[in-house]
């Protein structure tokens, strides 16, 4: 199962609309999108608005695939259990979100390499269609519950620095 997050700010039916369109060629794949104000009709994915949080954790721990907007949380919940996550930023410019913040948070995380990051429905189809062929054998990036020693040890210093 596939479980697509797209936040609760604000409509973002480009990524609906891409994973519906993807979702017609996965021979039946269950893909489940958490997403609100959706102004079409869907045929391929199973869209639900509000999630609380214990039923989106069940559905999100049963996924073997994760696609999310590029909220940091989603990601961090990705990485920290283990899920392969793909991520779409929202696009001010699209009226997707009041800044372009998630592009700047989608460039960190590729430069880490945990995050593979699609900027289009294009590049979505094809990250995801690559991802579902090699799933199992890579599970993808996976950080730990707390900040590494060396992260605390380098936010230490520059805070107490004169």
């Amino acid at each position: 199962m596939i479980f697509v997050t797209t936040g609760t700010q604000a409509p973002f039916n480009r990524l609906v609309k891409a994973m519906d369109d993807i979702a017609g060629d996965l021979h039946g794949e269950e893909v489940i999108v958490q997403a609100f104000g959706v102004n079409f009709e869907t045929k391929n994915i199973k869209v639900v608005g509000f999630l609380d949080p214990l039923e989106y954790t069940k559905i999100f721990d049963r996924s073997r695939l994760i696609v999310s907007h590029a909220g940091i949380g989603s990601i961090l919940s990705a990485l920290t259990k283990g899920k392969p996550i793909i991520v779409m930023p929202r696009n001010a410019d699209l009226n997707e979100h009041r800044d372009n913040h998630q592009y700047d948070t989608t460039k960190n995380m590729s430069t880490l390499g945990y995050v593979p990051v699609a900027h289009d429905e294009v590049e979505l189809r094809e990250i995801l269609t690559s991802m579902l062929s090699t799933l199992g054998k890579d599970s993808g990036g996976v950080i730990g519950d707390y900040a590494s020693v060396s992260l605390i040890d380098s936010i230490r210093s520059f805070i107490l620095k004169d």
